[in-house]
């Protein structure tokens, strides 16, 4: 059974950094397509915020976040990372690992909940002004 368990979140100053992990298990962790990062913000829907493919070639952001986070995997820890900079009065949420099982071709979806797989139970990110 696949499990992607979460962590690094907690409090930071407005202007600080964070790095999430996103640690898997009961699966091939490099044979998993696509491992996104989505957040949750406080009355709002789940939104994407960053994936990264397989080989760790190749990343992908929410436009308005580019430039401030940066995803990352280690497929021999079997980890995705998330590091936030700069972090702002806006990024509060719960933020949600996720997995896109390998499915035998090129997966070229990876923004939308559905797309993917496996999810965590989230790690909460809060930050004071």
């Amino acid at each position: 059974q696949v499990q992607l368990v979460e962590s690094g979140g907690g409090l930071v100053q407005a202007g600080g950094s964070l790095r999430l992990s996103c640690a898997a298990s009961g699966g091939t962790f490099s044979s998993y397509a696509i491992m996104g990062w989505f957040r949750r913000p406080p009355g709002k829907d789940r939104e994407f915020v960053a994936a990264i493919r397989g080989s760790g070639g190749s990343t992908y952001y929410a436009d308005s976040l580019k430039g401030r986070f940066t995803i990352s995997r280690d497929n021999v820890k079997n980890t995705a990372y998330l590091q936030m900079n700069s972090l702002k009065p806006e990024d509060p949420a719960v933020y949600y690992c996720a997995a896109v099982r390998d499915r035998g071709y090129y997966v070229r979806a990876w923004q939308k909940s559905d797309d993917y797989d496996y999810w965590g139970q989230g790690t909460q990110v809060t930050v004071s002004s």
